[in-house]
C-alpha cells in the first residue's frame, strides 16, 4: 500500500514538473515572439524615418540618413539570404559567421551615423562625412559581395539540378519511346519470307535438275534403257497375260468363269 501511494506521488510531482516547464516555455517563446513583434516595428517605423529625412532634407542630416538607410538595407538583405540559403547549404554557415563579424561593424557606424545625427555641431559633422562614407561602402560593398555570392551559389546548384533532371527526362522520355520501329524493319522483315522461299524455290529447282539429269543420262546409253523396253512389249504382244495369274486390288471384282450362267 505504501508503495502504491509513493508511486502516485511521484507520478503527481512529475506532471507537475512537466506542466511547469511546458508553461515556462510557452511564456518564453509568448516573450520571444512580442520582443521580435517589436523589434520588426520599431525598424519598420527608423527605416521609415530615414527614408523620409533622405528625401526630405538637404545637407548633412539628409546624407546621414541616406548613408544609414543604404547600410541598413544591405546588412538585412544579406542577413535573409545567407539565412535562408545555410539551412539548405551547409557550406554557407562559414559564410555567416563571416557576415556575423561584419555585422559588428555595421552596427558600430549605425550608432555611430545615428550620434552624429543629434550633434548640434554641424562643421564638424561635414568633415568626418567623406570617411564615414567610405567606410559605408566598404561595409556594404562587404555585404553584398557576400549575398551575391550565395544566390550564384545557389543559382549555380539549381541549373546543375535541371541539368541532370532533363538528362534522366531525356533517358526516360527514349525509354518509353523503345516501341516504335524504323522504317527499314518492316520492309525487312516483309522481304525476308519472301526472299526465303524464292530461295528456297530456286535451291528445290535446281535439286531437281540436278536429281533428274543423272536419269537421262541414263535413258541416253545405248542398249539398257530402250533395250529392255521393247523387248518386254514385244513378249507381252507375243504371248497373252494369263487373266488368272493377274494380281489384282482388293476393291476389284473377281472375274467370271465362261460358263457361269
Amino acid at each position: 500500500m505504501e508503495a502504491v501511494i509513493l508511486i502516485l506521488g511521484l507520478l503527481f510531482f512529475a506532471f507537475v514538473a512537466l506542466g511547469v516547464y511546458a508553461g515556462v516555455k510557452a511564456v518564453g517563446a509568448a516573450k520571444r515572439g512580442v520582443d521580435r513583434t517589436i523589434s520588426q516595428a520599431r525598424r519598420t517605423v527608423e527605416e521609415t524615418t530615414l527614408r523620409a529625412k533622405s528625401y526630405g532634407q538637404t545637407g548633412v542630416g539628409g546624407e546621414l540618413a541616406q548613408l544609414r538607410l543604404a547600410l541598413r538595407t544591405s546588412m538585412r538583405a544579406t542577413q535573409e539570404a545567407l539565412r535562408a540559403g545555410a539551412a539548405e547549404d551547409a557550406s554557407l554557415s562559414e559564410s555567416l559567421g563571416l557576415f556575423q563579424r561584419l555585422s559588428v561593424h555595421g552596427r558600430e557606424l549605425d550608432e555611430e551615423l545615428k550620434k552624429l545625427e543629434r550633434e548640434p555641431d554641424r562643421a564638424t559633422v561635414a568633415s568626418l562625412l567623406p570617411s564615414l562614407k567610405q567606410r559605408t561602402e566598404r561595409i556594404t560593398h562587404s555585404a553584398d559581395s557576400l549575398r551575391w555570392a550565395a544566390r550564384d551559389r545557389a543559382r549555380q546548384f539549381s541549373d546543375d539540378s535541371l541539368d541532370a533532371l532533363n538528362a534522366q527526362i531525356d533517358v526516360e522520355a527514349g525509354a518509353l519511346r523503345h516501341w516504335t520501329v524504323e522504317p527499314d524493319e518492316p520492309v525487312q522483315g516483309q522481304n525476308g519470307p519472301q526472299q526465303g522461299d524464292a530461295s528456297g524455290r530456286s535451291r528445290g529447282q535446281s535439286q531437281g535438275h540436278r536429281s533428274q539429269a543423272p536419269g537421262h543420262d541414263q535413258q541416253q546409253q545405248p542398249g539398257q534403257g530402250q533395250g529392255s523396253g521393247s523387248g518386254d512389249s514385244e513378249a507381252r504382244a507375243i504371248t497373252a497375260s494369263d487373266p488368272r495369274r493377274q494380281t489384282g486390288y482388293p476393291w476389284q471384282k473377281a472375274p467370271r468363269s465362261e460358263t457361269t450362267n
